[in-house]
């Protein structure tokens, strides 16, 4: 029955994009590689969403940030590679298998889905932190960025004991999950909450049966968004769909986390 709803969700997308031209926004500087330019095209969608288009949108290389859908249409560039994880082929690494042991007094709890003064000023010393505050925004920037989501969302929350110390966002789509965004305390980095986040979200997605984890966009080369790579086996999106990702220097203990 999921498949064959994403394939009904993938002829319609197809129609669509045969059919529209997608607004295209200017170039400007790249976010994640240096003296790069960036341009994206995509539409924006109402308060609501149907997650079966949103995943076959994701299967031909779209993500969302807010209520925006989008994909980069750089100009002599193709380095933002959609990227995502077969759930029951998953193998933690030793060095993810220790970031696991020296998190198990985290606790971890599915939220409410709605912001707070607590998570945003988590949220705010993040962005401080990794990008200089320049995607800090005010407390209705974050909650549009996060929570005012189009499609059906889960978040988790992590704990140390009684006090929160990061927070994942995830879309719910027929057959996955979808990482949003995972902020946290920046007080807490030799934990690697980034990766201590993506394994739990993998072992939730296989005890509730999901059968892939999208990563969104993998960078090769990119200081915040390389680090994907290491979560094997994995599929990357080419010309001809989805493909096994080719085998690559895994880089270790990454502590920050983008989609």
């Amino acid at each position: 029955m999921c498949d064959e709803l994403i394939q009904r969700a993938g002829r319609y997308v197809d129609a669509f994009l045969a059919a529209e031209i997608l607004s295209r926004g200017d170039d400007g500087d790249c976010p994640y590689l240096p003296d790069r330019q960036a341009c994206s095209e995509g539409f924006s969608v109402a308060d609501e969403f149907d997650p079966a288009i949103y995943r076959a949108l994701m299967d031909r290389g779209f993500r969302r940030s807010g209520r925006v859908i989008y994909r980069p249409v750089c100009r002599g560039c193709s380095s933002c590679i959609p990227m995502r994880v077969p759930v029951a082929t998953f193998s933690a690494t030793q060095s993810m298998r220790r970031v696991w042991r020296g998190n198990a007094d985290v606790r971890v709890v599915i939220g409410d889905g709605a912001p707070s003064e607590e998570k945003y000023a988590i949220y705010a010393h993040y962005q401080s932190e990794h990008h200089d505050g320049t995607m800090s925004g005010d407390m209705d920037s974050f909650a549009d960025f996060c929570y005012r989501s189009p499609l059906p969302q889960l978040e988790l929350c992590y704990y140390a004991g009684n006090r929160l110390i990061g927070a994942s966002i995830l879309d719910v789509v027929p057959g996955a999950l979808s990482s949003v965004y995972m902020y946290f305390d920046p007080r807490e980095a030799k934990r690697s909450l980034g990766t201590y986040s993506i394994l739990w979200e993998l072992a939730y997605c296989r005890a509730e049966g999901f059968a892939y984890y999208y990563l969104g966009y993998w960078v090769p080369g990119s200081r915040t968004m390389d680090y994907k790579a290491r979560f094997r086996p994995a599929e990357i999106l080419g010309d001809t769909g989805w493909q096994l990702a080719p085998t690559a220097p895994q880089q270790e203990n990454p502590r920050t986390r983008h989609s």
